[in-house]
């Protein structure tokens, strides 16, 4: 199997590739040329340099020839706050653009897909009463992503999309986006002020073995929910402070005041021209005040299925955190 990569340079793009040339495939990469690859990317994968929003199809097509898989690493993620509407920013990206690499590969051959997704979905399915897509744009693009994908691909290739929590680990030459949306935010303060909850996590390679086991064995259309383990924030907190080999307090805020006080930040945003693709008073009522997981079926459930590897989450928040501060913090 020949397996296209599209951002193969990026974070789990580069894990993704890993993992598939340590199982014999050959591997392409199409990405943007923003970083330097001398010396530590592997001289194995094809570089194909190129930005799939800006490219119209038949260019995505040409590119994508001489391959039988696709695995699509590019966001973007919740954590980029872009200029209003957020539902518009998000759709162009995650749905239209996206759509369209996906026709690109039908018609250049490919047969067999992976789509990183997010696990708000997941828990869209969870917990019908929250309201998660009318609340938030970013997870109703992200449910509208897959949709697309799966029916526009019945018949002609199949798609799995993997949904993916937290994810922890580094690479060379990128600082982790924990650096900026989450440590500068919040461990610059004497103390650690955060809600009282938990979610799920994984380590990056296991993403990538996930990812490469939907292509070997996944079955068309379904929706894997992927993780390593469950944990709170406070566990997570205390494993990111001893990765920046730093001790302070954590106080905990009721979830209420945190959308309170999410909700004044929001405002001003908004006043800005800018909107979170996560509604921040509502993710602060809906998701971040609560220990909101994965069922540990499902996450052995798909181990299982996708072959994934298990564990490793502490270890990958610490070189989270080496990596956003190689000098230290």
């Amino acid at each position: 199997m020949r397996i296209m990569i599209v951002g193969g340079t990026s974070f789990l793009g580069y894990f993704t590739a890993k993992t598939a040339l340590d199982r014999g495939y050959g591997v392409g990469s199409l990405s943007l040329h923003d970083i330097d690859l001398g010396g530590w990317y592997p001289k194995e994968i094809k570089i194909k340099y190129g930005d799939v929003f800006s490219m119209d199809e038949n260019a995505l097509t040409n590119a994508f020839y001489g391959y039988d898989a696709l695995v699509y690493s590019v966001g973007p993620d919740d954590r980029i706050t872009p200029p209003a509407p957020a539902y518009a920013f998000f759709y162009e990206r995650l749905v239209k653009h996206c759509a369209k690499v996906f026709r690109a590969a039908r018609s250049a051959g490919i047969r067999r897909s992976v789509v990183f997704n997010s696990y708000f979905a997941t828990f869209h399915r969870l917990y019908p009463e929250k309201k998660l897509c009318e609340h938030h744009p970013y997870i109703r693009c992200r449910i509208e992503q897959a949709q697309r994908l799966i029916s526009e691909s019945t018949g002609k290739m199949d798609v799995m999309v993997l949904e993916l929590p937290y994810i922890f680990g580094a690479m060379p030459q990128r600082t982790p986006l924990w650096k900026e949306v989450f440590i500068e935010r919040l461990f610059r303060a004497p103390v650690i002020f955060f809600t009282k909850g938990g979610t799920t996590m994984i380590h990056a390679r296991h993403v990538a073995e996930a990812a490469v086991g939907a292509l070997e064995k996944g079955v068309h259309g379904v929706l894997y929910p992927v993780g390593d383990e469950n944990h709170t924030y406070d566990q997570m907190l205390r494993w990111m402070m001893e990765g920046l080999k730093i001790k302070k307090p954590i106080v905990h805020i009721g979830k209420r005041l945190a959308a309170f006080s999410a909700g004044l930040i929001s405002k001003k945003e908004i006043a800005a021209g800018y909107e979170p693709g996560l509604d921040p008073k509502q993710l602060m009522l809906d998701i971040m005040g609560e220990e909101l997981y994965i069922p540990m079926d499902t996450i052995d459930d798909t181990a299982k299925t996708l072959g994934h590897g298990r564990g490793g989450v502490q270890q990958g928040i610490i070189e989270a955190m080496q990596a956003c501060y190689p000098e230290g913090f």
